[in-house]
């Protein structure tokens, strides 16, 4: 397959699973959206299976209810249906039954305290994690409103070492693109402290300091949106901040009032761990807010 086929194919598929992320709380219609994409429906299923060795039904499916075991745990005065509601589902009935296949509790249980062990079960797929002595109990953020930014990204499946080379290719674009001033921001499309580890979807981006997409040709441009974020700054290893981001949903945020949304979260790197040599990190970490 030519070089410009694989490019074309990626950003396809890219702007499939951008659209499934950003519009998780609609009926999604693929119809419309093989015809926004200049494809026929096969060959949208069959580019996208290519590319992320996964369905399309599926990873809505996955992604609804990834979404849904967050929100059922941070907007605490929402019913289970409402929860339901925000994630896509019209049938209560049939949010109850996915979500218990895919959790192993119903979605209560896991509200009432069931999320505890199963995300501490994630969390031991991390030896980093584990060692991580780090605490990060009194952290109070600041609250920030956030414009949307136009990145330039690399997407990465899985967390754990392997993103270091998912960044190093993203830094070497730069430079073949003499890039010099611009931002590195992870996007935590899925939360590592509840997805399987091996399952994250995780994207290594660059965004120029006006906030647009860096100008260079091959890599898919992606949006960060914007709002009101919860920021924290903080310093450490690898294994610091997964053990963070367990903090930040598990902790402060059932304990603070706020509600999150369906955004995801990211972290803009003043130092990347994944580049330096001494593997320290040095980042804002963004959560989306809503009172």
């Amino acid at each position: 397959m030519k070089r410009d086929t694989i490019d074309r194919h990626t950003q396809i598929a890219n702007d499939i699973m951008y659209h499934i992320y950003t519009h998780i709380d609609t009926q999604i219609n693929l119809d419309d959206l093989s015809r926004d994409l200049g494809v026929s429906k096969f060959h949208m299923h069959r580019i996208f299976k290519d590319v992320f060795e996964s369905n399309i039904y599926e990873s809505i499916k996955s992604i609804r209810l990834q979404k849904a075991s967050n929100l059922l745990l941070t907007n605490r005065y929402a019913t289970i249906s409402e929860v339901a509601a925000l994630c896509g589902y019209s049938s209560h009935s049939s949010f109850i039954k996915s979500f218990k296949e895919r959790f192993g509790m119903t979605p209560k249980a896991w509200r009432n305290g069931g999320y505890l062990e199963y995300s501490h079960e994630i969390l031991k797929q991390s030896k980093k994690a584990m060692a991580s002595t780090a605490d990060f109990s009194g952290m109070e953020p600041v609250i920030v409103k956030m414009p949307p930014m136009k990145s330039r990204y690399i997407r990465h499946l899985g967390y754990g070492s392997g993103i270091r080379q998912t960044w190093q290719k993203l830094y070497a674009w730069a430079l073949g693109n003499n890039l010099k001033n611009y931002r590195q921001i992870a996007l935590f499309h899925d939360n590592p402290t509840i997805t399987p580890l091996e399952s994250c979807q995780y994207i290594a981006c660059l965004v120029t300091e006006d906030g647009k997409a860096p100008e260079g040709d091959r890599l898919p441009t992606f949006q960060i949106s914007g709002g009101v974020y919860a920021r924290f700054d903080l310093e450490g290893f690898q294994g610091d901040k997964l053990k963070f981001i367990h903090w930040v949903y598990h902790e402060w945020l059932p304990g603070s009032e706020y509600e999150t949304t369906t955004k995801p979260s990211y972290a803009v790197y003043r130092k990347n761990n994944f580049l330096s040599e001494d593997n320290r990190f040095d980042l804002s970490f963004y959560v989306s807010i809503k009172y």
